[in-house]
């Protein structure tokens, strides 16, 4: 990929586009309102479905003359916007502090909340997702707060990879022609799933011709006739493919970039996910490169284009999740290289490519990701490895030799698993026939094992919310704890579960998806929403938060209370409770004389996968509401943070509310103490199944260690061994300690620092104090 450069046309949009001050809208949410408000006697499936279409058909739209990929779902660049379907509560509430708030701050016009407030929010009382959930379970859901996040309550799921290949192959005419024959033949209980899927593919098409339209009539005013030649191309690409199947690499681009539009214009969540897109878009990039239509420096052109436009959607969320997911993470995930469906190495031109765009450009979207496997070419291998050092936090590096026997034991099909994509974060799914609800809740483990050592009292707030199955005072024997702490495991994952389903109710009864449906493998054969089971794998998936803490304490009570005696279990419980002050040699102990997970001890390592596998097989013997297994992730976001501040003091000589460990898999900040490969070793002992929904492994490391390609063959030979390990998931900061210090002090200085925070990539400066922190105070590696 030699003499590659980026063009002058990427570095304009990229200044247009990070200079263009942010704004809250409520257009989609008036458009949604007045459709409802029209229709009041339809099914739920075509409210949603005419509200879509007449968003389409509406809804302002924009074109910049220098872009070769159009399309948005507000006219503004990285607006918020307000979707009163699934939840707006919050808005009213924050409205007014948006442009002030400290992270992921929006503009307003004083209109829109006028609007909001008299036509919006009235109509939507008692309506919306959050609204019917909070009467339906809100109490039950609020009780186990302090141990389980449920999530998906105020948005719609996401977390989903489409069928692509399909969406290019078919396009929305092509879609559109298929419900209309399933009409015809179809039971009467399937019709208004067709009939959906009809009118939300009548205004896709629509929306396709009306940026034909716009950036016609732009290209008659304009004088370059270069440029001039150019917008035509991109309005014919746009009509092109609202009639017929994609034909050239630049119209897959542009449909693939219109199938993720529309996505979100259905149901603004996050972590749509175009999956293994170096392979979707390979034979139409063979194609047009053969018959001499494009070169590898246009083709990357396009790219970049695209890779722009992932970062000009965002998600708008409130105060509390902003502060700790700031930066606008919405997860559209990019995998390239791993295996074939025979198992061989496969890569092309376009995975080349596309880590060049990442090189060039270094924003926080795509999500990018490198599947990894024993075959992986040193070719693709070593380019990845160089763009790791360039230090945006990408690419995310992924095991085949991991995930994918894994994922099989859930019922995967071997091709399929073969096949196998990430959306989001790190969350794994297959292509474009799943619905994964991988982001289902998170079980906090910590704050289990708190109300296991104090009956059920939270060391906080000093309330009982669990049962008291004893304390550490009463438990004579170590066994003795580890069997309450079991309790108290069954007794908050039954109430999850409950709630998992409420939430999966309300999903099917409130926002049913027919566009997304429609590019899902089983729903348009069986006439089903995606929501209420229709597509072939049906998962959901609890992330186990935090398995590196939680070892860490356990082996802490079993060496100091049990074993050594070193301190008594009122004195341990009585330390906890006062937050160790009175007790700083205790605290102290803890910390330097307990070993710590992350440093290849068989002791404590085992510890954390003890408990993480009782929780995952105890878990698999449930099934969902839509009839699928639940499984196990071993990944927090950036959520380790806030669950951090929700847990006292802990036996591992963590002060309360303080950060958790990061990731998932990875040891607690500057606990491992023997280098890189030991990390690894620890996380190898957790089996692989226990992250059949995502495991993620952070680290970090010194920029100085990629300056020569001796460093460069180190670090590809250290993710070799990663691959061995059977490890499923890894990543990396490449950042000195010391810029991280001085963007905290100038930040204005380092505007453009990204890293990786958890399973994203973000804006360092843009980070909340605590995050910041925590993120700084992460072991650096300066040598494998």
């Amino acid at each position: 990929m030699e003499g590659l450069y980026q063009t002058q046309r990427i570095k304009d949009l990229k200044d247009k586009m990070l200079s263009e001050p942010r704004y809250a809208s409520i257009e989609q949410a008036l458009i949604i309102t007045k459709t409802y408000q029209e229709n009041e006697d339809d099914p739920k499936i075509i409210q949603r479905a005419k509200s879509l279409k007449a968003a389409l058909e509406k809804m302002e739209i924009r074109v910049e003359p220098e872009e070769l990929i159009v399309g948005n779902r507000t006219a503004g660049v990285r607006y918020g916007v307000v979707f009163p379907e699934s939840g707006s509560t919050w808005v009213d509430k924050e409205f007014e502090t948006l442009p002030t708030r400290p992270q992921d701050r929006f503009n307003v016009h004083q209109k829109d909340i006028e609007t909001f407030r008299k036509v919006i929010k009235p109509y939507w009382e008692g309506k919306s997702l959050e609204d019917v959930l909070n009467q339906r379970y809100g109490k039950e859901i609020n009780k186990i707060a302090k141990v389980v996040k449920i999530n998906q309550k105020d948005h719609a799921q996401g977390h989903i990879c489409p069928d692509c290949v399909k969406w290019l192959k078919m396009g929305p005419q092509g879609l559109l022609d298929q419900a209309e024959e399933k009409l015809k033949i179809c039971k009467e209980g399937q019709k208004d799933f067709y009939e959906s899927v009809k009118i939300v593919m009548e205004g896709a098409k629509h929306f396709m011709v009306r940026y034909h339209d716009l950036i016609m009539d732009m290209a008659e005013n304009e004088s370059d006739e270069t440029r001039k030649q150019t917008m035509i191309k991109v309005a014919q690409n746009c009509k092109n493919i609202s009639e017929r199947p994609v034909q050239t690499f630049h119209e897959a681009v542009q449909s693939t970039w219109f199938l993720f539009v529309i996505l979100q214009m259905e149901s603004n969540a996050s972590s749509f996910s175009p999956g293994r897109l170096d392979r979707h878009l390979e034979a139409y990039y063979e194609k047009d490169i053969k018959e001499g239509n494009l070169d590898k420096q246009q083709a990357l052109e396009i790219i970049e284009c695209l890779w722009l436009k992932f970062n000009e959607i965002v998600y708008m969320r409130n105060s509390h999740g902003a502060k700790y997911f700031a930066g606008f993470p919405i997860g559209f995930n990019i995998a390239i290289g791993g295996q074939d469906e025979n198992g061989n190495d496969t890569y092309n031109d376009l995975s080349f490519l596309f880590l060049e765009a990442q090189k060039h450009l270094g924003l926080p979207q795509p999500n990018l990701s490198v599947r990894l496997h024993e075959g992986t070419s040193d070719e693709l291998l070593k380019e990845a490895v160089r763009v790791v050092a360039k230090g945006s936090g990408m690419p995310q590096f992924f095991n085949d030799k991991a995930v994918i026997p894994s994922i099989q034991e859930l019922g995967i099909e071997e091709k399929d698993a073969r096949d196998y994509a990430i959306v989001g974060c790190v969350e794994l799914t297959t292509q474009g026939n799943n619905l994964g609800w991988s982001d289902s809740a998170m079980f906090n483990l910590n704050k289990a094992l708190e109300v296991a050592l104090t009956g059920g009292i939270c060391l906080l707030t000093g309330e009982k919310i669990a049962p008291d199955y004893g304390n550490l005072e009463t438990y004579e024997t170590f066994e003795e704890l580890e069997a309450a702490f079991k309790k108290q495991i069954d007794y908050f994952m039954d109430k999850m579960l409950l709630a998992c389903e409420e939430v999966e109710k309300a999903h099917i009864d409130l926002l049913p998806s027919p566009f997304l449906s429609a590019s899902i493998e089983n729903c348009m054969e069986n006439g089903m929403d995606v929501t209420a089971g229709g597509a072939k794998y049906n998962l959901s998936g609890i992330q186990m938060i935090q398995v590196a803490n939680l070892a860490d304490s356990l082996v802490a009570i079993k060496q100091l209370v049990y074993d050594e005696k070193k301190c008594t279990q009122k004195e341990m419980l009585d330390a906890l409770k006062n937050n160790f002050e009175g007790y700083e040699i205790l605290r102290a102990m803890c910390v330097n004389k307990v070993p710590k997970y992350g440093n290849d001890i068989d002791e404590v390592d085992k510890q954390g996968t003890k408990w993480a596998d009782y929780f995952k097989n105890r878990l698999r013997t449930f099934k969902n509401y839509r009839k699928g297994p639940y499984h196990t992730g071993m990944y927090t976001v950036s959520a380790h943070v806030p669950m951090g501040e929700n847990v006292g003091a802990t036996p591992d000589g963590r002060y309360a509310k303080e950060p958790l460990a990061d990731g998932g898999m990875s040891p607690v900040y500057g606990r491992d103490i023997k280098g890189p490969t030991a990390v690894l070793k620890s996380v190898s002992k957790l089996d692989k199944t226990l992250t059949t929904n995502g495991g993620l492994l952070n680290m970090k490391f010194l920029p100085e260690f990629f300056k020569t390609e001796t460093g460069i063959d180190k670090f590809a030979n250290f993710l070799r061994t990663f691959v061995d390990l059977e490890i499923p998931h890894i990543q990396f900061n490449v950042v000195r300690k010391e810029d991280l210090l001085a963007a905290k002090k100038n930040p204005e200085q380092y505007r453009g620092l990204t890293v990786r925070v958890a399973g994203y990539t973000a804006y360092f400066t843009e980070l909340a104090d605590e995050l910041q922190n925590e993120i700084i105070a992460r072991t650096s590696y300066g040598d494998i």
